[in-house]
């Protein structure tokens, strides 16, 4: 499997080349040069456990990886999950369904991802007997999961850029409060966008990417993407043989990377219904998805957080795909947005999607109304899933983090403080942290004073 840039530069890379340098040259996203038929296998893959589904499905993008070592390597990955099921689908009534995907060692969906993107980065350090330097920029969940899958490994360092002040204080501490010596939490000033924009425009940097052996965490690397495609699939084939061809699935996503990787999915021959992007009160994704225009505005800090986001990296790979491949196309489009923040698509395709949003207003209702009709208690990001559900068809909703990364909002809400040992244990742990203007030159000088 060869890996081509959404804009058209650079020449094909492979697998493992793909996910070290995570960004392509030209400052496009790196995609499959072709996604793969599944529809003949379906079903023989019914009953796998989570860490072989993961395999067989990984197996045809990792193809530069031996088979028993990738096997092994994904075995290993999530071992340290809480449930056996990795990613439980959980019903709530018959037509009504929730995949938890908050069983990992951060409590969040990104570990799905993490977990196995920190034992690839092993790999290459070991494979290639170099360090590396792993950089993310964080909404919330992202950094605390890069985290959990990086510290202590020998031979890496990790910087996570993160907005100061706009994310839950439970998960600044899980970034800040590690004591790993080669973890870095860098609270920028600013918006979860801006420190966006710097991680880009850092990778960006050739000379300084190759020279500090610089590699991506985010969902702008397409491991994390091609990862949390399994969990659809996992679910996909547990839904009853009737609900299968009309289930809609719910997505809370700031970034797009989520809802992304079911839509491909569904591209590669897996017959998911459609998908509903769930924003919050930042909702450009329900504007873009309701009136076909982009259009960039000020982030306003929310109850969810991790969905405070105005530029939503993935849609380039949506457009990409969506476009019939025309790097063209997307050059164009990423320009407009760059340089006027808007952009009006004369025949915007929304490819099955849907959207809604909901207000910081409307959040702690819906946690109260679905755990009065359910008995279950649902985050910030996942209230914003269960607005407008079309109970007329079968729904899968994506519950995102643990609502235990929420207590306030969900006091407030219900009455109830959900805990967790491991959020317990980090409260009386010093942050560890450093404040740092969101610009590349500053971050730089840290990245080289620290860089491994």
């Amino acid at each position: 499997m060869r890996y081509v840039s959404t804009r058209g530069g650079g020449a094909p890379l492979g697998f493992s080349d793909a996910v070290a340098q995570g960004i392509a040259g030209d400052g496009g996203l790196l995609v499959p040069e072709e996604l793969p038929d599944l529809s003949a296998e379906l079903d023989g893959l019914g009953g796998l456990a989570y860490p072989e589904l993961c395999f067989q499905f990984l197996r045809r993008f990792a193809d530069d990886i031996p088979g028993a070592e990738l096997r092994e390597l994904i075995a290993r990955s999530y071992r340290r999950f809480e449930r056996p099921e990795i990613t439980p689908l959980v019903e709530l009534d018959a037509g009504l369904r929730v995949l938890e995907l908050f069983h990992g060692p951060t409590l969040a969906f990104k570990d799905i991802a993490l977990q196995l993107m920190g034992n690839l980065y092993a790999r290459q350090c070991s494979t290639r007997g170099a360090t590396i330097n792993v950089l993310g920029a964080t909404s919330g969940d992202t950094g605390a999961a890069a985290i959990a899958a990086l510290m202590g490994r020998p031979g890496v360092a990790i910087f996570i850029l993160y907005p100061d002040g706009r994310v839950s204080p439970l998960q600044e501490r899980q970034m800040a409060c590690t004591g790993a010596g080669n973890v870095h939490a860098l609270a920028v000033g600013g918006s979860f966008d801006a420190a966006q924009a710097v991680l880009k425009e850092i990778l960006g940097d050739r000379e300084f990417r190759e020279r500090h052996r610089l590699a991506a965490v985010n969902s702008i690397n397409i491991a994390r993407v091609l990862a949390q495609c399994v969990y659809y699939l996992y679910a996909w084939l547990r839904l009853p043989r009737e609900h299968r061809a009309g289930a809609e699935f719910v997505v809370p996503t700031g970034n797009f990377g989520n809802v992304l990787a079911g839509w491909m999915l569904r591209g590669m021959g897996v017959p998911l219904a459609g998908f509903r992007v769930a924003t919050n009160q930042n909702d450009i994704l329900y504007r873009l998805f309701t009136t076909g225009v982009y259009a960039v505005e000020k982030v306003r800090p929310s109850l969810a957080p991790s969905m405070d986001i105005q530029v939503a990296s993935n849609l380039e790979r949506f457009l990409y795909y969506g476009s019939g491949r025309d790097a063209g196309r997307v050059r164009a489009v990423m320009d407009d947005i760059r340089a006027n923040g808007v952009h009006r698509f004369a025949d915007f395709d929304r490819g099955s999607i849907s959207a809604s949003r909901c207000t910081d207003l409307e959040i702690p209702g819906i946690i109260r109304q679905v755990h009065l009709a359910y008995g279950y208690v649902v985050d910030p990001h996942t209230a914003c899933a269960f607005k407008d559900i079309d109970t007329s068809r079968p729904n899968v909703v994506l519950a995102t983090a643990n609502p235990a990364k929420f207590p306030d909002t969900i006091r407030s809400a219900i009455g109830i403080e959900p805990t967790h040992p491991s959020l317990e244990a980090l409260k009386s742990r010093p942050l560890e942290r450093h404040k740092i203007v969101a610009d590349a030159r500053a971050i730089r000088g840290f990245i080289e004073s620290h860089a491994v």
